[in-house]
């Protein structure tokens, strides 16, 4: 439901576009009769009323940056100003000249006019509860993963050539690193940091196969997600613990060490998707492009 809500919406998206009905169906790749019926279904509202809720939304924005109400009503698509405040009134109780609440009218859908030209959609409601620490680490994992899959279209000799970063960075164990070793260090610190966060002995796998270090990503990205999850359920981000395995030992806060992963990997995402780019592959390691895909 969510990707046809889209689908709908990024027809619609134009609330100045006059187009007909038989030519929002057309730019869908549906007939007038699927159109309608989808919208409505979807919308809750026909494509019409939909498009003009918004503009009265629009027009109702304008209100409260000072515009005048025959300028607000000749943009919103109405010829005069009497059809103008009957169709406000109807919609927000008052006539135009005494408005100045919430431009948001009541919406069976939840989308509204968002200034200074868009619109404000509403997310998945599965998703609602998922708190933005959660979501970075969700984001984190799968953008690992769809650079492992990107690199599984290489050879050897490209994985294993090395690398020249530039500028240096300290990001990676070696000045010149390879693909395989880049990937590699985005799945053992995952590795690590959930070995230290947990309080257990971390022993450094060896496989270095892609389809190796897709397997532990799957593992130490399910790990080290439950384990940021407990600690924002128990709002533990100032609890410091020591690392036994630093030498010498050394504390960390969870919320650093958390951080730590976070940005130093965002870092590492953004190298090794430059060095598949250079090799022909056509990889971003950007969330928004991550969600567009519908992950």
């Amino acid at each position: 439901m969510e990707d046809r809500l889209r689908s709908i919406i990024d027809v619609l998206v134009d609330i100045d576009d006059p187009a007909a009905g038989a030519d929002l169906a057309r730019r869908a790749n549906l007939s007038r009769f699927h159109f309608d019926r989808l919208s409505r279904a979807i919308l809750g509202e026909s494509p019409a009323a939909f498009r003009r809720r918004l503009l009265l939304e629009r027009a109702a924005f304008e209100l409260t940056c000072g515009a005048a109400a025959t300028d607000a009503g000749f943009g919103a698509g109405y010829a005069s100003l009497e059809a103008f405040s009957r169709a406000f009134r109807r919609a927000y109780g008052v006539a135009p000249s005494r408005f100045a609440g919430d431009f948001h009218a009541d919406a069976p859908n939840g989308i509204h006019f968002h200034p200074p030209g868009g619109l404000l959609v509403p997310g998945d409601e599965r998703r609602q509860t998922m708190d933005f620490t959660t979501r970075l680490i969700e984001q984190h994992n799968r953008l690992a993963e769809q650079l492992l899959e990107a690199a599984a279209t290489l050879d050897d000799a490209a994985l294993d050539e090395p690398v020249t970063v530039n500028p240096p960075t300290a990001a990676f164990a070696e000045d010149s690193p390879t693909i395989r070793s880049m990937l590699n260090r985005l799945v053992f610190t995952k590795e690590m940091w959930s070995a230290a966060i947990s309080g257990r002995t971390f022993v450094e796998a060896t496989d270095t196969s892609l389809a190796g270090m897709r397997e532990r990503l799957v593992r130490a990205g399910s790990e080290f997600a439950t384990l940021v999850q407990d600690v924002a359920r128990r709002n533990a981000w100032d609890t410091a613990f020591v690392d036994a395995t630093c030498d010498p030992p050394e504390s960390f806060t969870f919320g650093g060490a958390v951080s730590h992963v976070l940005g130093w990997d965002s870092h590492r995402r953004q190298i090794v998707a430059a060095a598949l780019r250079e090799r022909g592959l056509k990889v971003s390691a950007d969330p928004i492009a991550w969600e567009r895909m519908g992950d």
